[in-house]
């Protein structure tokens, strides 16, 4: 019966998806209303969250006659990871990936319905639906979950991966990252329509704009999670490996970050058109790689999926989504040329500009260090590993002098500085630096890179701290809300997050004792005394663990677990987190005699739970950053503050009054187009 309701649903998707297109495209190019392919577009989110829940019904029932409950359902494991089980392979992914797209669709046709007559929509909606066609395709033909399969009586599925079983994190790092990487498919689908239509000015952006920044800030917190997750579960004291699939998240990171910034530029200036349209399309079309990379069986990691039946699909959906958006901005090029130039280097355009090329170089050199070794291996089948040195070597000066930019764009006015206003406006933040740098050779640091890291996060954060200081001066703590301010709150827990690598990085310790019950190692003026070896049996697992004792009396138990139904044996760490440092035991080798020596291994990171507290300020930042900040009305800007608006006479284009859209200048030094 699931199985049936299932597959069901998935047709209706995809018969939706298919139908809304064609009734779409059809209405669209003869000017008609497009009510019949909104009706088809709402199905689309129906059948999306019918096929999710009919899923998680089997899993929790154990319905092992469904085939992907057979494969990822067990009878012994908690809840709340029955539940995270429907992501943990293949094709649940997929239904995961489907219903948040077709969330998407919804949000799109509820927000927009007054709208509805608007061919930019029409097109948006179109290209949304042939995203979700192609999904709901995978589902229905490669990637079918609910096949129905035949299990002897007493049969008890294997459940998800053991790496799967043991933190709740993996209940919310895979969902947040989906709501991104799904969530850039809304501004990719408004950037084609644009390009159809014709309707290049910046109208599309400011509709698009708070869809963009809640697709980054789910995505941001959905890497930092899954950072989190590395640390806590996999026992070998670190976050982040430069694995290729930890790199394919990381990409769309980069492109969606550098176009966060660089739009505020064609919003103002009415510049950067074709690189804007390039950075949407290359986000998106960069989470369809990100997904090809973790789902076509092409890569051994422990966050990929072995099948490879979806990757050329995925590989194809890649292409055609690349070479079209191509095609589609070369068509459009004589339209795209910008108005304006940049007037001088110290400005915010041209500040936002470097930006732009730092984060570019830097999304270079991940997808070169990751798609590489596979293009060699496809071309003469050498196998090639590019390991941690090289992304170190060529991302550490890119992110410090991202962190120098930091500091500066924020205070630059648009169009040009003065030498004056500029030593003026960053000499708070270069106090901030000094101070920052001497607290932490004081305490210690030493190093170039770190201390440089040190200097320039004060520089940055005392830049952004200034910023809120004199909006929350003008406009009281309404001055935390909105897109400026909620932005620079953002820039704080970017130096939070590498202030916690630097130190975690540089100053880590890591030792390997072999202890008898009863002794005691020593580690940076802390003491572990290893008193016994226990162990606990459940249906699920068996879990072996020594009792260790740390400084105070605390006792901490990193273990080996074997679980039964795969046989598979996983290290568990032990952390004591602290705001300082994280202690981080981990159970290296247990002996055959309980009373023999174990091998242990004790980790020293210091600042390594600021990464998690950056992490978790950007994402109380991007909310916000979404949310409607108080106004100012034209003319009204502090003294200083650059008063360029991006006025009519611009560009032709920009008079489109595209979905109503006007602009307004707010903030010291910024503007943005606001609806009425």
């Amino acid at each position: 019966m699931l199985a049936t309701l299932g597959s069901a649903f998935v047709l209706l998707g995809l018969t939706a998806s298919i139908a809304g297109v064609v009734s779409g495209v059809v209405a669209l190019i003869r000017g008609r209303r497009t009510d019949t392919m909104r009706q088809f577009a709402w199905m689309v989110p129906v059948a999306g969250v019918a096929m999710f829940i009919i899923m998680e019904i089997a899993l929790f029932q154990r319905d092992y006659s469904i085939a992907y409950v057979s494969q990822v359902g067990t009878d012994s494991i908690p809840p709340i990871f029955n539940f995270a089980a429907l992501w943990s392979a293949l094709e649940g992914s997929l239904i995961l990936w489907a219903m948040v797209l077709g969330l998407y669709v919804a949000a799109v046709l509820w927000k927009f319905q007054a709208r509805r007559a608007d061919p930019l929509l029409g097109w948006a909606t179109v290209v949304l639906l042939g995203v979700s066609t192609f999904f709901f395709g995978l589902l229905a033909f490669p990637a079918n979950p609910f096949v129905r399969v035949d299990v002897p009586l007493g049969f008890n599925g294997p459940g998800p991966n053991p790496l799967l079983q043991d933190h709740v994190l993996v209940a919310f790092h895979p969902p947040m990252l989906y709501l991104g990487y799904v969530g850039f498919a809304v501004p990719f689908a408004f950037a084609i329509a644009a390009l159809i239509t014709g309707r290049l000015g910046e109208g599309w952006l400011v509709e698009t704009r708070r869809w963009t920044v809640i697709a980054w800030g789910f995505l941001t917190f959905g890497i930092v999670l899954g950072a989190w997750w590395s640390y806590e579960v996999l026992g070998w004291g670190g976050y982040w490996a430069w694995d290729p699939v930890e790199n394919a998240s990381l990409l769309p990171w980069l492109t969606g970050t550098a176009y966060l910034h660089s739009v505020m530029v064609q919003e103002r200036r009415g510049m950067l058109r074709v690189w804007n349209l390039s950075l949407v399309c290359a986000t998106f079309a960069l989470t369809i790689l990100g997904t090809f990379l973790t789902r076509s069986g092409v890569i051994d990691s422990v966050h990929a999926f072995a099948d490879g039946q979806v990757g050329p699909w995925l590989l194809t959906f890649f292409g055609i989504v690349t070479a079209g958006s191509v095609l589609l901005i070369g068509w459009r090029g004589d339209r795209l040329r910008s108005p304006g130039a940049i007037d001088s280097p110290l400005s915010r355009e041209a500040s936002f500009l470097a930006n732009n090329v730092l984060f570019g170089a830097m999304a270079f050199v991940v997808l070169l260090g990751t798609v590489f070794p596979l293009l060699a291996e496809a071309l003469d089948g050498s196998r090639l590993t590019i390991g941690r040195p090289y992304f170190d070597s060529l991302g550490r000066p890119i992110a410090i002098a991202t962190l120098f930019m930091m500091a500066v764009a924020p205070v630059l006015p648009w169009r040009k500085a003065s030498t004056e206003l500029l030593s003026t406006r960053l000499f708070w933040p270069a106090v901030s630096a000094v101070l920052v740098t001497a607290f932490s050779v004081v305490v210690g640091a030493r190093g170039f890179w770190p201390v440089l890291t040190f200097a320039l996060g004060g520089f940055a954060g005392g830049a952004a701290a200034r910023q809120i200081i004199l909006a929350t001066r003008r406009q009281g703590w309404k001055g935390f809300v909105g897109r400026t301010n909620g932005g620079m709150i953002v820039h704080l827990g970017v130096v939070l997050l590498a202030v916690g690598v630097a130190a975690s990085e540089s100053y880590k310790i890591d030792r390997i004792f072999t202890l008898e019950p009863g002794e005691t190692a020593v580690v940076d003026d802390h003491s572990f005394t290893y008193t016994e070896l226990a162990a606990d049996r459940t249906s699920r697992r068996d879990r072996t663990f020594a009792k260790i004792v740390i400084d105070d009396g605390s006792e901490y138990q990193p273990a080996r677990t074997r679980y039964r139904q795969q046989g598979m044996v996983v290290g568990t760490p032990s952390v004591k987190p602290g705001i300082t440092e994280d202690l981080y035991l981990v159970l290296d080798e247990v002996p055959p005699d309980p009373d023999g020596p174990i091998r242990l291994r004790v980790i020293i990171r210091p600042l390594i739970s600021w990464i998690w507290a950056g992490g978790i300020l950007m994402a109380f930042g991007t909310l916000l950053a979404v949310l409607p900040g108080k106004r100012r009305r034209r003319g009204t800007e502090p003294a200083g503050a650059a008063s360029v608006g991006v006025a009519a006479s611009a560009s032709p284009e920009r008079d489109d009054r595209l979905l109503g859209v006007r602009t307004s200048s707010v903030g010291e030094g910024t503007a943005g187009p606001v609806t009425p």
